[in-house]
């Protein structure tokens, strides 16, 4: 039994007959603690306040809580900070000042968890991760001898997430100082803007964001640095911090190399622009929004092989895929993709652009923008500013002569009505809409105002999708779910069912997560759920229908992919459940 545990019960601050029922329900000895917190018998907060109490006593080690993944760091020192009378610092939410760091070694600041992150007249404000590690403190003070060190504590995660920062802005310090000596020898701003120290910082961002798997890339001025950020598997990270004095010119490069108007930053401007990167080639899309301290600016990473992603290596299972491409082999009708902003939509519609595409048929899309070019499509791309709105493209598309049709996204009335029309007049047209899963599309159409006979006439079938992460298969390990999560859930499970995470390691960068996959429900119109469209049936009426009809949910398609190890159950409960 671990320790802290053990001392509960030697205090009576739980019972033995509390620990012997969750023995006897299976529950491993190394897990009683989060069960009796989870149960109730003893809250996390009163858990929380007795470990802090035996960390100040000296009883324990801060690194005690290491051994306990469920107990949560942060939470630990807050209340060791409060009681210390100390500062607790969430390093995300200020603006580092990082000329202090270059005073004080590297190596020792990671040999005691600590980095320095403001000063006064007085005093330097220090970080700690162990407040009461009095050597470490010394040590530092040492270090800064004509200032006085004012101690705060922050998580050791957090710290060294920013010393890892520090270690690649480092790396980039020659290129950075090349930047600095090339613009202060130009005057003008054009040859500023044609430096070739900025064009090979440009690819270092490029290549370091790419390698990280990032799909967006966003550069953003703060008072006193820029930052550059990638969104790697749906979350956002830091990628570097420059001072705040390349910003300038990293900006006015990008903006060249994607033909927008250097000397417009009070308007926003889209564009793209395509380079290499180590041996492939890759478009960006880029999009600038004036911001307190310049413009943000983000690019959306193209990569023109995902454009030829098949659906079935999207991480669509056998199921689901065979149901889609059933609805895809129809002659003429509407096929929607469902789900919000971010769940995988548009490549989804690619995927079955894949499928679709042949010498005989012709296929014409309308999108804003046109992600990824693509042989035998004719791309349309719309522009409000000359009146080519998605309805007015989609009119002009039907005087084409077209077999099937992609719109990127049905947003008004006048879009839809069209749609169906092209669906009940012999096209085929996949599209996307905003719902949370696919029956509440059905209802979404009338409230679009199409009457329920068109919406039944024209719908072939509708898919829901989302993206979950995938568990890293570096540090994968089986994990063994709180009995009030197996209780939840003891309905959608088999017997001595199995679950995975990751632990988080150097390749996942401490996710425990690595890449992302789709999760979907395929919802196929069959003649008797056509008829309960067609009546204006409820949604629990048409759903009920679809499951007689063999319909299996998002829900469970996740819970499916946790028992095969490829997402953790964390995930699917907090992107699938309804």
């Amino acid at each position: 039994m671990d320790r802290i545990t053990k001392d509960l019960l030697d205090n009576g601050s739980i019972m033995q007959a509390q620990v012997d029922r969750l023995l006897a329900k299976g529950i491993s000895t190394d897990l009683i603690l989060r069960d009796i917190t989870l149960s109730g018998f003893m809250t996390m907060d009163r858990l929380v306040r007795y470990i802090v109490d035996r960390i100040r006593a000296g009883v324990y080690e801060l690194s005690i809580i290491d051994n306990y993944s469920y107990i949560n760091e942060q939470h630990v020192l807050e209340k060791l900070a409060q009681e210390e009378d100390l500062l607790f610092v969430d390093l995300d939410s200020i603006d580092m000042d990082y000329k202090l760091i270059e005073r004080i070694l590297l190596t020792q600041l990671k040999k005691y968890n600590a980095l320095p992150i403001s000063e006064d007249d007085m005093s330097i404000t220090v970080v700690f991760n162990d407040p009461l590690n009095i050597e470490a403190q010394e040590s530092i003070q040492r270090l800064i001898p004509r200032k006085i060190l004012k101690v705060a504590v922050a998580t050791k995660k957090q710290i060294q997430s920013y010393l890892f920062k520090v270690e690649l802005k480092d790396s980039v310090k020659g290129l950075i100082k090349k930047i600095r000596d090339e613009l202060n020898s130009i005057n003008s701003i054009e040859e500023q803007q044609e430096a070739s120290s900025i064009l090979l910082l440009i690819d270092v961002v490029l290549r370091a964001c790419i390698k990280g798997r990032a799909s967006d890339i966003h550069i953003e001025p703060t008072e006193k640095n820029c930052v550059v950020r990638g969104r790697v598997d749906g979350k956002l990270t830091e990628m570097f911090i420059f001072e705040k004095d390349i910003y300038p010119p990293l900006a006015s490069r990008l903006k060249l190399l994607a033909n927008l108007d250097i000397a417009e930053k009070r308007k926003p401007q889209d564009g793209r622009f395509s380079t290499a990167v180590g041996a492939q080639e890759y478009d960006f899309r880029i999009s600038t929004l004036p911001i307190l301290y310049g413009e943000s600016i983000v690019m959306r990473v193209l990569d023109k092989q995902k454009a030829l992603v098949k659906l079935e290596d999207a991480g669509m299972d056998s199921v689901s895929y065979r149901k889609f491409r059933q609805g895809l082999k129809a002659p003429y009708g509407i096929i929607l993709v469902t789900g919000p902003t971010g769940s995988g939509k548009t490549t989804t519609l690619y995927g079955a652009l894949n499928e679709l595409r042949n010498v005989e048929d012709k296929v014409i899309t309308v999108e804003d923008p046109v992600e990824y070019r693509m042989n035998l499509i004719q791309q349309v791309q719309v522009n409000p500013k000359v009146g080519l709105t998605f309805s007015a493209a989609l009119r002009s598309i039907l005087r084409q002569d077209p077999d099937k049709i992609m719109i990127g996204e049905i947003r008004d009335q006048e879009t839809l009505e069209i749609a169906i029309k092209a669906a009940l007049t012999g096209h085929l047209v996949i599209s996307t809409l905003h719902t949370n899963d696919s029956i509440s599309a059905i209802p979404r159409m009338a409230d679009m105002g199409v009457q329920h006979y068109l919406i039944s006439g024209a719908l072939v079938a509708i898919q829901a999708q989302r993206l979950v992460r995938k568990i890293c298969t570096y540090c994968k390990v089986e994990e063994i779910l709180p009995s009030a999560t197996l209780e939840e859930l003891k309905g959608y499970l088999p017997a001595n069912a199995k679950f995975y995470t990751g632990t988080g390691c150097k390749e996942c960068n401490d996710s425990g997560y690595m890449g992302r996959e789709m999760i979907c429900e395929v919802l196929n119109i069959s003649e008797k759920l056509s008829s309960l469209i067609a009546k204006g049936a409820s949604k629990d009426a048409m759903l009920a229908q679809a499951i007689n009809d063999g319909f299996i949910g998002i829900f469970e398609n996740g819970i499916q992919k946790a028992l095969d190890g490829i997402t953790s159950i964390e995930e699917i409960l907090k992107v699938a459940k309804g």
